[in-house]
């Protein structure tokens, strides 16, 4: 029996994929399956993908053309099988063999919809994986509790920490199914969607106190390249999916929490790519959410 599935979604990473997948393959837990969907790399990852997988009959690997992250994800999903799910970025790595049995274990143990830890930051450069800066959300919270998802969420937003990426949490494939959650196509800042959406629903939430995943941060990511009018189109695509599912004050906290602050960063666009993003905003009645300063660092910084 498949006790995690790990999604792995691939592109142009084959300088760091060895890492990646010695670490999955170096893990207590046998019972994995790893599921690398190769979404049309131009280098030489997929002859690295077919290389792991002569070696290890645990590992599945799908090609395509690139359609991006959400697609691909939503791909390696659709082969799932194991009672669990995982997804790790491809450049990342786990920090600890016993990562995924001790996640198996207690989330099975305390039957979560889901679990999430904490993680590290490091330099693509940094071969000894020293840590820039922590992921830290569980030392709010006591560890063995249940806890109500739209509870976390305004408690994490109280405390400014709150932290979408699907690569800190551990989920339930039937809880996630139930939902019929997929990611969101065609966009980045994919994970506020989806990750917000699977916590409001849930009933069942706990964390882990440990720190089980090393995240790499390169300038040529998507996360790690200039600030672009993509990147506010995305987040005003996020939020209209998340009021469609649910105009709440938690939604319009959330909206007020993140849009605040891409507003601000969004000075960093072209002037002239400034007028058609921010009135979409108005049009979707979301200046209320950004507020006065952050508007006006948008037009004048």
């Amino acid at each position: 029996m498949v006790k995690i599935s790990v999604i792995l979604p691939i592109y142009n990473v084959a300088p760091y994929l060895d890492e990646t997948f010695k670490s999955l393959l170096s893990q207590s837990l046998q019972e994995i399956e790893i599921i690398a969907v190769n979404d049309g790399s131009t280098d030489n990852s997929e002859e690295i993908i077919r290389k792991y997988q002569q070696q290890d009959s645990r590992i599945m690997c799908f090609s395509q053309k690139n359609q991006g992250l959400s697609v691909t994800r939503n791909v390696a999903l659709q082969y799932a099988t194991g009672e669990y799910i995982y997804m790790m970025d491809s450049d990342d790595i786990l920090s600890q063999p016993d990562a995924l049995l001790i996640c198996y274990n207690y989330t099975k143990r305390n039957k979560a919809d889901f679990i999430f830890f904490d993680g590290e930051r490091f330099l693509d450069k940094d071969k000894d994986y020293r840590s820039i800066s922590s992921i830290q959300r569980t030392h709010l919270l006591e560890e063995n509790k249940k806890y109500k998802g739209a509870d976390l969420l305004n408690l994490m937003l109280d405390h400014r920490i709150h932290n979408s990426v699907v690569w800190l949490l551990f989920i339930n494939r039937h809880y996630m199914n139930k939902l019929g959650l997929s990611f969101y196509p065609g966009i980045i800042h994919e994970d506020e969607l989806f990750t917000t959406i699977l916590t409001l629903n849930s009933d069942s939430v706990f964390c882990i106190k440990q720190s089980f995943i090393k995240h790499r941060i390169r300038t040529t990511s998507i996360m790690g390249q200039k600030y672009t009018k993509r990147n506010l189109d995305c987040y005003l695509t996020v939020f209209d999916e998340l009021f469609r599912f649910q105009n709440s004050p938690i939604i319009r906290k959330f909206a007020k929490y993140t849009l605040s602050k891409v507003f601000y960063t969004g000075h960093q666009i072209p002037f002239n790519e400034k007028f058609s993003v921010f009135w979409r905003a108005i049009k979707s009645g979301y200046l209320k959410y950004i507020g006065w300063k952050s508007a006006l660092v948008f037009w004048i910084k």
